[in-house]
């Protein structure tokens, strides 16, 4: 596992980047469903590759994905040196790719339509990229990576966000009452995602233990459901020890034994088994999961589209999307990949070929006033995520 691996807590920059959320509309309900509907976005071209390569190549990227072992082959192949930098959340990718200095971006579904909405990032020609037609269709088409059928990005991996526990200190957990309305035991060793987005955890816990609330979609809330799921994670601070803002922070407090139980990513569990905590097990809720899936994006203002057009074919090709998968610890998005593995066991930890495991995922997507789920249009919005989320914190 990339010891950085992903998603730092909420940045000052965020103020740059609030302001696109407002311009998305609606998309189609269920787990990971549907395409944009009532959302119109900006009229930006597609990005179409030139016929020579420009030489230079410049991503924001999640920790993991640009690392010297892949980057190195690609840069003989192609002529193209890459130049990437790593963000340490969400907020911060959407305002690096503001700074126009970027040819692609790795996105996760709580970012992607956010740039899609304020015109940072642009239509792909996925006929220009061969690995393309081996891509999962389940991640294809997507809320979070196209609009009215048509693909801003080509998928790169998923994952779930699972329960994660000591089983010498807890009962194994099947629920996510477990986190939520948590044993006094576990008071002060509770681990937590710091994110606005664990929101939707609490939301999807809700949708199923007071289902008198009507939730449909995690990510499009009512201002009753929406304070509905503050009040559970507010009630929840008490418990908590650890609010992480990445995979290696959480996976250190597991390790010296300061959290017990949480919710968190497989790959967690599995650097921690084997540097020998055996305690440490993971279970996916029965009532699903929140999970994310990224998408390598091309930005609005590239000026090196041939270079990244062959970085999209490169990394997502089977042998690739295998090596980055195995390093990072996320269930790879090329069919054939899951055969190119250096573990062959890899695959089936990450349930990658599992279709039955996903149909309950709900991949994280930007909560909008105008509810995702179609609803209406009183949904509560990204930025009072991130107002609850803090004033969540601070108590």
């Amino acid at each position: 596992m990339s010891p950085g691996r992903r998603y730092g807590s909420i940045t000052a920059r965020l103020a740059a980047v609030t302001a696109a959320v407002a311009l998305v509309a609606g998309c189609s309900s269920g787990p990971g469903s549907g395409t944009a509907g009532a959302f119109v976005p900006p009229p930006v071209p597609m990005a179409e590759p030139g016929a020579v390569s420009e030489g230079d190549l410049y991503m924001v990227v999640w920790d993991g994905y640009a690392e010297p072992q892949w980057v190195q082959p690609f840069e003989h192949q192609t002529g193209c040196t890459v130049h990437a930098d790593s963000a340490g959340s969400s907020d911060e990718m959407v305002a690096d790719v503001k700074s126009g200095r970027y040819d692609l971006v790795s996105a996760s579904g709580d970012a992607s339509l956010r740039m899609i909405a304020s015109g940072d990032v642009a239509p792909v020609d996925v006929s220009k990229v061969p690995s393309y037609a081996q891509i999962n269709t389940t991640l294809e088409n997507k809320r979070w990576n196209s609009v009215n059928g048509v693909p801003y990005g080509i998928p790169q991996g998923r994952g779930a966000n699972v329960l994660i526990y000591n089983k010498d200190k807890v009962a194994a957990p099947t629920s996510l009452g477990a986190v939520f309305e948590p044993d006094p035991s576990v008071a002060g060793h509770l681990s937590v995602y710091d994110s606005p987005i664990s929101i939707a955890d609490a939301a999807l816990y809700l949708m199923h233990s007071q289902p008198s609330l009507g939730i449909k979609d995690p990510y499009s809330l009512h201002p009753a459901q929406f304070q509905a799921a503050v009040a559970l994670l507010t009630k929840q601070r008490a418990a908590v020890g650890d609010y992480w803002p990445n995979t290696a922070a959480q996976q250190a407090a597991f390790a010296k034994g300061a959290d017990s139980i949480g919710i968190g990513w497989q790959a967690v569990v599995n650097g921690l088994q084997k540097s020998g905590h055996a305690d440490i097990a993971t279970a996916k809720p029965v009532e699903g999961s929140t999970g994310w899936s990224d998408t390598w994006m091309v930005t609005s203002t590239a000026k090196n589209l041939s270079c990244a057009y062959k970085w999209l074919d490169y990394i997502t090709s089977a042998p690739i999307n295998a090596e980055v998968a195995e390093y990072v610890g996320e269930a790879p998005a090329n069919t054939q990949a899951c055969t190119k593995t250096a573990d062959p066991g890899f695959c089936a930890t990450y349930h990658a070929d599992d279709p039955s495991y996903w149909a309950n995922v709900y991949y994280w997507a930007t909560p909008t006033a105008h509810c995702l789920d179609g609803t209406g249009d009183d949904c509560a919005s990204y930025p009072q995520w991130v107002a609850a989320w803090n004033r969540i914190k601070q108590q």
